[in-house]
């Protein structure tokens, strides 16, 4: 059940202040106050409902699972404009209003609102992961187990670039978030995932190549379920994550960090790059004992966080 609180007099990154922003969460699993809390954030498209039937983690989380509903509970909340609440006046035509740390100051806030003050994980993947970094810089005490997959604490130029082409597309194409969706998938996947699904074949009934009539189904399904306003706000929050922005280098920052970290890279990830999460460890490494450094094996690229659950499953076990 979509539940919702208010974020009251919030100032952004860039100094504007908002008098009230709605924030829409779920819970699941054990109820509040009684068990261990797992925040999960969302991805891009992504949303709140993380496990149960139609959860985007349900592979994850849930019953018996890794992430167990009978130990734990589970939130989950929404990005502020993600248009899951299915109400107009909450989306964000200015997209450029939050980056990645306005995103977490936001969560930080609701956490406070419910009366939480101890999280024993945050997990998210992509965008989700990003602002979990955010979201342990702001509160270096708050979270025992800080868990990005398939992220990194910054926005990289190749990231950056991806997210303006992105930005192009939703401003000037004439099916601005089908066409975005097109172009998002060749880097959420890689060539090898694409070789292996089609092998070049042919769909007779729909006189295309099958990999063409699967992009053009993928646009035509977020075209029917997301909003353009939430898609350019996301894109542009991807974007912006930066811990270091206006704090010093990365060793001043994460030295701050008092979480176990637990970070997860898929080895074919064309969008957040397993090289770089390397780069990331070894230079944790130098400064904190409590990080680890675990890899998802997969040709499916950047996705595969969302297809691998039988190997993150593995990887997490020790936390969960």
């Amino acid at each position: 059940m979509l539940q919702k609180l208010d974020i009251l007099n919030f100032t952004t990154i860039k100094g504007e202040c908002i008098s009230e922003i709605p924030l829409t969460y779920e819970l699941f699993g054990v109820p509040l106050y009684q068990a261990p809390i797992v925040l999960v954030n969302h991805a891009l498209t992504g949303n709140s409902t993380v496990c149960g039937e139609n959860g985007w983690w349900s592979g994850l989380i849930g019953q018996d699972k890794c992430i167990d509903t009978n130990k734990y509970t589970i939130l989950s909340f929404n990005i502020p404009g993600n248009g899951y609440d299915g109400k107009q006046e909450n989306l964000i035509e200015e997209y450029k209003k939050f980056n990645a740390r306005d995103i977490a100051s936001m969560f930080s806030q609701g956490l406070k609102v419910l009366e939480i003050d101890k999280l024993y994980a945050v997990i998210g993947g992509s965008v989700g992961g990003g602002i979990a970094w955010e979201l342990a810089s702001l509160n270096p005490t708050l979270i025992t187990h800080l868990i990005p997959v398939a992220t990194d604490w910054k926005s990289t130029d190749w990231l950056k670039a991806n997210c303006l082409v992105q930005e192009q597309i939703l401003l000037n194409s004439q099916k601005p978030i089908h066409d975005a969706r097109l172009h998002a998938m060749l880097v959420y996947r890689s060539p090898e995932s694409f070789k292996s699904k089609f092998e070049r074949t042919y769909n007779e009934e729909k006189d295309m190549y099958n990999v063409e009539s699967w992009l053009l189904h993928h646009g035509e399904k977020l075209d029917g379920r997301f909003a353009l306003s939430a898609y350019k706000e996301v894109n542009y929050i991807l974007a912006n994550i930066d811990i270091t922005e206006g704090r010093g280098s990365f060793e001043e920052v994460a030295k701050t960090i008092r979480s176990n970290i637990h970070i997860i890279s898929v080895d074919s990830d064309m969008f957040f790059t397993a090289n770089e999460d390397e780069i990331t460890f070894e230079r944790l490494r130098q400064i904190k004992q409590n990080v680890t450094h675990s890899i998802v094996n997969s040709v499916h690229g950047h996705d595969a966080f969302l297809i691998e659950f039988k190997q993150l499953s593995t990887l997490l076990k020790d936390v969960f």
